[in-house]
């Protein structure tokens, strides 16, 4: 099985300091500060990191699951929430809400639900993640 790689540098003190995140595959490269973890500062942080890797996997899961019952899907859009919060006093991530919508042609809305929550549980990042609370709201689109 493939391995991926990321790495992380930081430079300075918490507050103040200043880091870098990049992919092993150069494909993305980002700053990330304090305020960028904490506030709304400008750069990146894990945490939407976390996410977008959420929502990639869970929509390729999804469109191989919708090919495994026999349905093509044309579009697939995911988004997803990562909260973060304070929690006896130590910053823990504590839901992840994941935002679907799909064009599926010829499929239910109950069997589109039934496959998107059944994703929900089964996509590596998801099963990685199981310890947090996720949610899902799932739209079927149509064309």
């Amino acid at each position: 099985m493939a391995v991926r790689n990321a790495e992380a540098v930081w430079d300075g003190n918490l507050k103040e300091g200043r880091g870098k995140m990049k992919l092993g595959s150069g494909a993305f490269e980002g700053s990330y500060t304090w305020s960028s973890r904490f506030e709304n500062g400008r750069g990146t942080n894990p945490e939407e990191l976390l996410g977008a890797a959420h929502a990639g996997c869970f929509s390729m899961a999804l469109s191989s699951n919708l090919g495994k019952a026999g349905f093509t899907p044309e579009h697939i859009h995911t988004s997803v929430q990562v909260t973060m919060e304070l929690v006896d006093g130590k910053n823990r991530i504590t839901k992840i809400h994941l935002e679907t919508e799909a064009a599926v042609p010829e499929i239910s809305n109950e069997k589109f639900q039934e496959i998107a929550e059944a994703v929900k549980q089964s996509c590596p990042v998801s099963a990685a993640l199981s310890n947090v609370p996720t949610t899902l709201t799932a739209r079927l689109l149509s064309r």
